[in-house]
């Protein structure tokens, strides 16, 4: 008895030591189309991400996640051991740097249910992201900001597919919020311990927000520069001249939330919506306080992001049918019959909407900031009435970019290079260039000639590695709203 028992330990031991030898499964592996070490993407159009004319009928091969070389594609030299993709009819761009994202979706509400309530997209959004070419994300305000502290851990393990997480604290928000999940600051010195406490927890930029005062705003500029991170700010309080002053490194949205420019303005207090009728009205582009405006902003190299694609969801109309529909999978039943019915109400308000006019003037704003010198990034800020998703968003704002009076190089410019010039990652990411990561972006077409083919996306490579948009938007089906 004695030696059948050795024997089954020893049969038990030998078991678990051949299993502890099978590498566990990838998680990844279900989203992952390309992951040969040596690729070689042979005949493809490149949009570099430095705002040049596009390079026609390029190779570029990608050796274990760096970009080894970019040579016209007669005088390659491809490696034997590379798995060569014959591309033509493809472009290449670099992997966006989306620089107002959120892992949060703000839920359907009612009447009777007021507030704004945010549920974090802990899954579904990093793989939407991802599916549209985002390969560097900052959060840019957090609901829950251990949540996308962990999101990032995860990704950054290898463990769920998404962007490279820039990871911003929870919104530094002064008294009156119309956020609950929000803490409300109650001062200088709570503004600072607030900023100390989520940078030690490993956030890694801060924004502040509507309500935020400005001794608040001071305090917590400060505390974050003591920290050698970056603050950025959606505000309302605050003007955007008082807030280069104070020392911003970022502004969110543009000219039509800078309340500045509002007859009625008081000091620290915010007056969002009787201001916005006032500027559709009133605002002057070209007067001489948004010009001083825009040279003050420059000359304290504040950068401005753009968010499009979340401002435009305010305009009867827009965006197209079309754009939706290609959303409408990835959203719970719930949240698609309450973006139907925000489109419809917004398209009674007709003509008696300021936003059209707004836009405009937003997208003037934005052409003469980048004129004068200024540094403009873009992001698609996933709020609003829940019409702007993950990605889908970020697409979308490339082409309102163009729109706005970008070429498709600039645009394509302004969500690569200079997104990662402001992170401090323009030597790692945001151009094709050799020995860069091999972050790009594959779409069929040529969004140089029309942009809307940044909506074709046919394969995103995060350092080296392919991934299929197609898997990673089906993964998410339904649960945009949910999880």
């Amino acid at each position: 008895m004695l030696r059948q028992s050795f024997r089954l330990s020893l049969l038990l031991l030998t078991s678990a030591f051949g299993l502890a030898q099978i590498p566990p499964p990838n998680p990844l592996a279900p989203y992952i189309s390309i992951d040969d070490p040596v690729i070689a993407l042979s005949h493809v159009e490149i949009i570099d991400g430095t705002g040049v004319a596009p390079i026609a009928d390029q190779t570029i091969v990608l050796d274990h996640g760096s970009i080894a070389s970019v040579a016209p594609s007669a005088t390659a030299q491809i490696p034997s051991a590379a798995r060569v993709l014959d591309l033509h009819g493809h472009t290449v761009y670099p992997g966006l740097v989306g620089m107002h994202e959120h892992l949060f979706y703000v839920e359907p509400g009612s009447e009777a249910l007021r507030g704004v309530i945010g549920g974090e997209m802990f899954q579904s959004g990093p793989r939407l992201y991802l599916a549209a070419g985002i390969t560097t994300a900052r959060t840019a305000g957090s609901v829950e900001p251990y949540a996308d502290l962990n999101v990032k851990r995860e990704v950054d393990a290898g463990l769920m597919p998404g962007p490279d997480f820039d990871v911003t604290g929870p919104y530094l928000e002064g008294a009156g919020s119309l956020i609950p999940q929000l803490h409300q600051l109650s001062g200088p010195a709570d503004a600072t311990r607030t900023v100390d406490y989520w940078a030690g927890e490993g956030v890694t930029s801060f924004k502040a927000y509507m309500f935020i005062t400005p001794g608040e705003l001071k305090a917590a500029i400060d505390a974050v520069h003591a920290h050698g991170l970056k603050i950025t700010g959606h505000l309302c309080s605050i003007g955007f001249t008082e807030a280069a002053d104070m020392g911003i490194d970022n502004l969110e949205h543009g000219i039509f939330v800078d309340t500045e420019f509002y007859s009625g303005r008081k000091e620290g207090v915010c007056p969002f919506r009787t201001a916005v009728r006032e500027m559709a009205d009133t605002l002057d582009n070209a007067g001489p306080q948004v010009r001083t405006m825009i040279h003050d902003l420059v000359a304290h190299h504040v950068a401005v992001t753009s968010t499009l694609s979340v401002f435009e969801t305010s305009l009867p109309n827009r965006p197209p049918m079309a754009f939706l529909d290609r959303e409408r999978e990835a959203m719970m039943p719930q949240a698609w019959t309450s973006v139907l019915e925000s489109r419809a109400e917004t398209g009674q308000i007709g003509e008696r909407s300021p936003w059209p006019v707004l836009m405009k003037k937003e997208m003037q704003f934005e052409r003469d900031f980048v004129a004068a010198g200024g540094l403009l990034m873009a992001g698609c800020d996933p709020t609003g009435d829940g019409a702007v998703l993950p990605g889908f968003g970020d697409q979308r704002n490339l082409e309102l970019l163009v729109e706005a009076g970008f070429t498709p190089v600039q645009a394509i410019q302004i969500y690569t290079q200079n997104g990662a010039k402001y992170l401090g990652r323009d030597d790692r990411i945001g151009t094709i260039a050799v020995g860069k990561q091999a972050d790009l972006v594959v779409v069929t077409g040529d969004p140089a000639k029309d942009i809307s083919a940044v909506e074709h996306v046919d394969t995103v490579f995060k350092k080296g590695v392919g991934y299929d948009p197609a898997k990673l938007i089906a993964s998410t089906r339904g649960m945009v709203g949910i999880r």
